[in-house]
Formats: structure tokens, C-alpha cells, sequence
């Protein structure tokens, strides 16, 4: 596979130090002017995500769908949405991404469906008791009549985890009721995604993103054991009846021998939600996935003590592993980072958002010297960096959208109480000016707010004080620094300062409070647009991030 230069990390394992774009595929570029972000519009904006700099790229589902959720409720996982594109399409993307020296990782959502999966339509009509029906979790509702749920199992969208069929059984769905839950203790379902995986890697995917990574297996012998908690309360033995069982693992092993196979090995990193790291990592074994998203980071508030425990907890119990660190500050499943760290410590982010952000007005200028800093920070920690989309331009949470306009499922099943993840999933802005910023000909699925045409592209490029371009000179600036698992934190004797040290002398330091502190050494990059004045007088802004050579 082409790469970017010599400089890149070598195969096969590009993905332990690689920087990762994801990408919402109805949000990014609108090739056919629908108002839908499409295959072919990412396809055209390639040149764009090369000169960024990215070692690959990862596609949010992309596969056909009704949209319940946002595309994570999927009819055909062997195919695309014929709103999004062909398989010809997919396979052109595949083919432009690698000859540029971007791979291709791709989204597989194997804990459910949607309702109008062929599998579910089929269990619907076969009836109780049958073969078709095992492929899902279906039982018998309770009390005298069957009218109450199976057990008390809670849904992450609000609401009961049971759905009532026309036949009076129940099925299980730990996300909307149009996501029926896969029975993994089917062989068929195995199967499934046995072939589903080698379906995508035969054509070239280069790794995949394992959703809720810790949902397949559950102990499903009656009676079925209370848990009211989703995955906020795990106990630590792997015994929870719905999340993070030791049996997944046996799951995760099949794959990873499916992956090795190949030539280079498929790599693949799973999303789980534990709210114990150490049970978090066990997924990133060598003869498992090999990487685990750690939202640990994301979770952090704007403050160092917050920061700085994160960073060690992540890097202490990921050791001994074998598998890779990662890091990420936003997704298309929270509010936007930059958002989230000019809002005061403590903040009640869905209570913010209800309100259409008007509870705390935020300070852009705050907003973005700490979301440049937090990037710089993460960028400089061994590892992976997960990025996602429109982060580089430095956007803000669309927090005034329309009630409308949401399509989030959370808004309904939460009866309008929780707005949902639809404000960091707005189109991004390409241009400054047009029907849709750039985003396509026409308008875009969800309203973009007028604020956008100072953050777009066109807006940003060759400015060098932008958001946009101190991305492309730090991912730049990163490739020709240590890569290595070396990191170590330096005593400042300031509460307000974080600074640690990688390989071969480079250093990278951070400062939380409103005061310049002094740059100990040589700069290399600074998150502050007036870094090189400052340099001179061997001083860091405040609240700004740089990286440096210390002082001989």
C-alpha cells in the first residue's frame, strides 16, 4: 500500500501510533446535492484529508438502513444505502484512500439490527419457539397475562429493553425498539459476522470499530436476572447478565483469527462504555482486538488534576497488555470538545443543551485556546489519536437546534427530556458562503447555524492562526517525532501546569491557569496563534499547550 512517506508507521502495525479521522457519512460531503452527505462525497474530499494529514480514515455505518438511529440500525451489513452510494462507489473510495496512504476502517454493529432486517421480519412471522426467533432474544412476558416486561432491563434511549410483538412475546433491544438484539449464543449469528468481516476485508478494509464491543454475550437462562443499570454499575468479575461477560471474549478470539489471515492483519478496536478501565483493556489483547477506544479522556473536564489522572490511570493499566493506547476529545456520540471545556467544571451537559445552550453563554475565545491546548496534549500522548470530523475546524456544538429538526431517537424515548447527540452531527462547512456552506448543492439534512461560515475550510486554509491549520502542522510535526510507548511525567511545581516527556527529547507542556508561564526550552509548535512571538521571551500563554526540546 502507498504511503505517505517514508516516516509513516510501517506495516502491520500502522495502527499503534496512527491518527484516525471519523467520519459521520451523512455529515461530511454531499456529492448529489440531496441534502445527505454520501460515499462519493467523501471520495471527493480525499485531497482534503491527505493534506490534513490523517493515517486513515474510519466510516460511521454507512449501510443501508431506516435511519431509527442515526444508521446503526442496519437491514443488510454486506451492502451500502442506496442514499449513500453503490458498492462500486465503496470500492472506488477504497481504492482512492489507499493509492493517497489512507487506510480504510469501517463500522460493524454486531449487538443488533434493525426491525427490518430480512432475519427479524422472518422471526416476526415464524412465531414462538422457532428456529428463526432464536436468532433474536425473544421470550414470554410476565405476570398472569404475559403484559409486563420479561425482567426490569433497561434501554440506553429511555424506557423498557422489551418490546411487545402482536403474539404477546416480548423481544430484547438495548437501544431503540426498531434494534432488536442479536442472540450470540446462535451459531448463525457467529457465522453471520464471520462472513460479514471477510465480506468487507476481501475488499480491501483495512480494519473495523466494533460497536458496543462489551454487549454480545449475555446469560440468558431463566429466570432472567435483574439489571437496572445499564453499564454504569459492572461488577469486575465479568458476571453482569447483559455487559462486559467473560464470554465475549471467546467471540473477540474467532475474529481475531479471522483477521490474521490477512496480509497485513485487519486491525480492529472495540468501543466499550466500562467504567473500569482495567476490564476496559482486556479487549485490547493481542489475540483479541488489539485496541479498545479509553474514553476516559473524553469524559475529563477542563482541569489539570482531571487531566493528569486520566492519563496516568490510561497508561498504568494499559501496561502488560499488549495491545494500543488510544485517546479521543469528541464523537458523534457527545458534545463537541471545545464546547464542552468553555463550560464550567461540573456542568450538566444535558440540562446545558435543553436549554439551546442559553444556561451559560459560552466564551469562543475560551473555547478555542483550550480545545487547541487539549489537542495538542493528546496529540504529543503514545498511542493512537481518534479525531472526528469538523474537530480541525474547531466547531462548536450546534446546542440551538430546532425540536423540529431532531432526529436523534434519545429525544423521543427520553419523552424531550435529553436533546441527543444531533448538535455534533451537523453538516460541516466547506465554504463560507452557499445554500449549504459547501456541504453539498442543495441544503443539508440538518440546519447549519449562520456562525458556520467563519469556521469553514475555505475560511480557515492558509490563515495561520486557525484551528485548521495548527492540525495539519501538528500532525505533520508528529510524524517526524519518537513514536515509541515512552512517556514520563516532569514535576513543574505548579498545580496549573502539566508537562511530560517523550522519546529522544521532546517534550510537551500545558498550561491551565489565566498567567504566562515559562516555555523551558525551544519551541516546536504551540496551540497559541501568537506562539513565536511569545517564544522569544520564553513564555506560554495561558491556557495553551506546546511542545518543545528542553533547554541544554
Amino acid at each position: 500500500m502507498p504511503s505517505h512517506g517514508s516516516d509513516r508507521a510501517p506495516e502491520p502495525d500502522w495502527w499503534r501510533t496512527a491518527v484516525i479521522y471519523q467520519i459521520y457519512p451523512r455529515s461530511f460531503a454531499d456529492a448529489n446535492g440531496d441534502g445527505i452527505g454520501d460515499l462519493p462525497g467523501i471520495r471527493s474530499r480525499l485531497g482534503y484529508l491527505s493534506d490534513l494529514g490523517v493515517d486513515a480514515i474510519w466510516l460511521s455505518p454507512f449501510y443501508p438502513s431506516p435511519l431509527a438511529d442515526g444508521g446503526y440500525d442496519i437491514t443488510d451489513h454486506r451492502d451500502v444505502d442506496p442514499r449513500l452510494g453503490t458498492l462500486d462507489d465503496f470500492d472506488g473510495l477504497v481504492a482512492d484512500a489507499h493509492a493517497r496512504g489512507i487506510r480504510i476502517i469501517i463500522d460493524v454493529v454486531p449487538n443488533h439490527t434493525s426491525d427490518q432486517h430480512a432475519w427479524f421480519l422472518d422471526a416476526l412471522r415464524a412465531g414462538p419457539g422457532s428456529a428463526e426467533r432464536d436468532r433474536y432474544i425473544f421470550r414470554d412476558g410476565t405476570g398472569a397475562d404475559g403484559s409486563r416486561p420479561p425482567s426490569d432491563w433497561r434501554s440506553h434511549f429511555g424506557g423498557s429493553a422489551w418490546e411487545r410483538t402482536a403474539d404477546g412475546q416480548w423481544y430484547c433491544h438495548l437501544f431503540a425498539r426498531e434494534q432488536p438484539d442479536l442472540n450470540w449464543g446462535n451459531q448463525q449469528v457467529r457465522d453471520y459476522f464471520l462472513g460479514t468481516l471477510r465480506f468487507w476485508a476481501d475488499r480491501g478494509v483495512d480494519g473495523f470499530r466494533i460497536d458496543v464491543a462489551h454487549s454480545l454475550a449475555k446469560d440468558l437462562s431463566e429466570p432472567l436476572r435483574s439489571q437496572p443499570n445499564l453499564d454504569g454499575m459492572l461488577p469486575l468479575d465479568g458476571s453482569d447478565p447483559l455487559y462486559d461477560r467473560d464470554e465475549v471474549h471467546e467471540i473477540y478470539r474467532s475474529w481475531r483469527a479471522l483477521f490474521d489471515e490477512y496480509d497485513p492483519p485487519r486491525m480492529a478496536v472495540a468501543e466499550t462504555w466500562h467504567p473500569v478501565s482495567s476490564r476496559t483493556y482486556l479487549y485490547a489483547r493481542p489475540d483479541e482486538l488489539g485496541q479498545v477506544f479509553d474514553f476516559s479522556l473524553l469524559k475529563a473536564e477542563w482541569h489539570p488534576d482531571q487531566f493528569r489522572a486520566v492519563i496516568t490511570r490510561s497508561i498504568e493499566e494499559h501496561a502488560g497488555v499488549g495491545g494500543a493506547l488510544t485517546w479521543v476529545l469528541s464523537s458523534h456520540d457527545v458534545p463537541r470538545h471545545a464546547t464542552r471545556y468553555a463550560l464550567p467544571v461540573g456542568t450538566d451537559l444535558d440540562a446545558w443543551l435543553r436549554s439551546d445552550g442559553t444556561s451559560f453563554e459560552l466564551d469562543e475565545a475560551t473555547a478555542h485556546r483550550r480545545a487547541r491546548a487539549a489537542t495538542l496534549m493528546m496529540l504529543a500522548l503514545p498511542g493512537s489519536a481518534y479525531l472526528y470530523q469538523g474537530e480541525e475546524l474547531g466547531l462548536l456544538e450546534v446546542a440551538d437546534l430546532p425540536e423540529e429538526s431532531l432526529q436523534d431517537p434519545v429525544f423521543e424515548r427520553t419523552g424531550r427530556q435529553l436533546k441527543g447527540r444531533d448538535g455534533c452531527r451537523v453538516p460541516l462547512p466547506w465554504t463560507s458562503d452557499g445554500s449549504s456552506f459547501g456541504f453539498g448543492e442543495g441544503t443539508s439534512w440538518l440546519p447549519q447555524p449562520s456562525w458556520f461560515s467563519t469556521y469553514a475550510v475555505s475560511a480557515q486554509s492558509g490563515r495561520p492562526d486557525s484551528s485548521l491549520e495548527l492540525y495539519r502542522a501538528a500532525l505533520a510535526l508528529r510524524r517526524t517525532l519518537a513514536t515509541d510507548d515512552a512517556f514520563g511525567w516532569v514535576d513543574t511545581r505548579d498545580a496549573q501546569v502539566l508537562h511530560f516527556a517523550r522519546t529522544d527529547g521532546w517534550h510537551c507542556i500545558v498550561n491551565f491557569s489565566a498567567r504566562p508561564v515559562v516555555l523551558p526550552g525551544r519551541l516546536l509548535l504551540s496551540s497559541d496563534p501568537d506562539d513565536r512571538a511569545r517564544a522569544t521571551r520564553h513564555l506560554l500563554a495561558p491556557e495553551s499547550a506546546a511542545w518543545f526540546v528542553p533547554a541544554p
